[in-house]
């Protein structure tokens, strides 16, 4: 006869499942809190017990041990950004002696997001990281309670002790802030996907160092973070000689670069542009382009830094401080002179 395989643990989902009920509600349940129904109470505890799942640190070792394997969650997109963060926090724990089981979601919603989750845990790996990039499944990713540390690479205005960032919002800031040293007073600003959180931030920037220089802010045209997006965008983009675009990555940049040439606009003799990345084309473009850089390396450091502190000292109360850009300076961009 064929040998059975041996039951996997039932995990926070299951129990959810079985009682009809959030995990965030078997997560109060387990944790004493109130505001919880006493007939719900009942409903998970019984499911609790029916699937034999103990929240307990002890039970849960001595039923799965430590398997040195981190669950990594990305979106199945192939933008420069979030496969950057993967690749250097793949690097990180293989360097740290941790093996990284990636489950790679081709669409960007908390159902799919879950569903990875659940995935992972059934794998029986010690914490989850997961590469946020969409509004919807960042506010998901925040109210889970699964069990095994996690931790949360994503750009809000909101952050926590699990949350690992680059500084979206101040590199924004310091595109604008160039180009308005420049002499510039007409910034427009390109932006990716607006549910995007990297988006979102850097839109804010851009509004409010506009604010603080009391110039004016006008529609904000959104990309799909591709070239051909801001090729489509910039010929049509409402840019005239002397005015400058803050774009919301270098992809879109060098699509809105080409657009322009077509249109007789040369940058920076016409148009100043800043993109947002430094990809590795952007020093070798025609003009070279003037971008922020972000350090995907320290970040991917930092994710396992967070992880490390988590399994090996039981807490994820470490500093939240999201990482500094960089802003590089080359020939996209020039002084505004007036005739």
């Amino acid at each position: 006869m064929a040998q059975e395989k041996p039951a996997r643990a039932a995990n926070i989902f299951d129990v959810a499942r079985l009682a009809g009920v959030s995990h965030q509600t078997v997560s109060r349940v387990i944790n004493g809190l109130p505001n919880v129904r006493p007939a719900t109470k009942e409903r998970v505890e019984q499911a609790m017990k029916q699937l034999r799942y103990s929240p307990s640190p002890a039970a849960r070792a001595l039923v799965t041990r430590r398997t040195r394997t981190i669950g990594l969650i990305t979106s199945g997109s192939v933008d420069y950004g979030p496969s950057s963060i993967a690749m250097h926090f793949n690097r990180a724990a293989r360097d740290a002696r941790y093996s990284v089981d990636t489950v790679s979601t081709g669409e960007r919603d908390p159902e799919t997001a879950k569903r990875a989750v659940e995935a992972l845990l059934r794998q029986r790996v010690d914490a989850v990281v997961a590469v946020v990039n969409d509004a919807e499944v960042l506010e998901m990713v925040r109210a889970l309670d699964i069990g095994v540390p996690l931790v949360v690479a994503a750009s809000a205005a909101r952050r926590g002790p699990q949350f690992v960032s680059i500084d979206q919002y101040r590199g924004a800031r310091a595109a604008v802030r160039h180009l308005a040293e420049l002499g510039h007073s007409r910034i427009l600003h390109l932006a990716g996907p607006e549910q995007s959180t990297d988006a979102i931030e850097r839109v804010r920037g851009w509004r409010d160092e506009l604010a603080a220089r009391r110039l004016e802010a006008g529609e904000v045209p959104h990309g799909d973070w591709t070239a051909e997006s801001g090729f489509v965008i910039g010929a049509d983009l409402d840019v005239t000689s002397g005015s400058s675009v803050f774009v919301g990555n270098d992809q879109m940049a060098i699509g809105l670069m080409s657009a322009l040439r077509r249109r007789g606009l040369l940058v920076p003799d016409d148009v100043s542009i800043v993109g947002f990345d430094d990809i590795p084309e952007a020093a070798y473009l025609d003009p070279p382009l003037t971008t922020v850089r972000q350090d995907f390396a320290s970040l991917g450091q930092m994710m396992m830094q967070k992880v490390l502190v988590a399994l090996e000292e039981g807490t994820d109360q470490s500093s939240d401080t999201p990482l500094p850009t960089t802003l590089l300076v080359r020939e996209s961009t020039r002084e505004l002179t007036h005739d």
